[in-house]
């Protein structure tokens, strides 16, 4: 059994393989802290699961917006094309919380608020906050992370 542990305070992934250390990855969290309302574009702590997989088969930066590719594979022009967008690449773990009225449900729902741990470009720094509540990974490390966790792995945002 795989589960994740997002450390926020330390900004990496830590993957535990039968309850055993694994692996870590550096990650980039939320700009404004942690938080689980709706809006905050906070990163949401607690128990969580991945709900839903998606990107397999993808090219590395294939660029998502609403889960679904664009047809597009990100590269530093396209960014001054869209200077306002989120860039979500290449894979996505859609998390779904687990604590009714902490992280599910209402106006504390994770899945509701479209958090997920997912692929950046490889310019965004990691290691710090910068994200607008999702996790981000380097696309490298999610791709190698993505055949490794199947739906229902336990996620704990602390």
């Amino acid at each position: 059994m795989t589960t994740l542990e997002i450390q926020i305070a330390e900004q990496k992934i830590l993957i535990f393989k039968n309850n055993k250390y694994f692996n870590s990855y550096l990650i980039s969290t939320a700009k404004k802290g942690v938080g689980e309302t709706h809006g905050s574009e906070q990163t949401p702590r607690g128990a969580h699961i991945v709900r839903a997989k998606i990107g397999k088969g993808h090219a590395a930066n294939t660029v998502f917006v609403g889960r679904r590719p664009t047809g597009e594979i990100y590269h530093p022009s396209l960014r001054q094309s869209y200077p306002e967008r989120d860039w979500i690449l290449t894979r996505i773990f859609w998390l779904s919380g687990l604590e009714v009225g902490k992280n599910r449900l209402g106006k504390v729902d994770t899945m509701r608020r479209y958090i997920y741990i997912h692929g950046s470009p490889d310019d965004v720094a990691m290691g710090q906050p910068g994200s607008k509540g999702c996790i981000r990974m380097h696309n490298k490390d999610i791709i190698e992370l993505f055949d490794q966790i199947p739906i229902g792995t336990r996620v704990l945002i602390r």
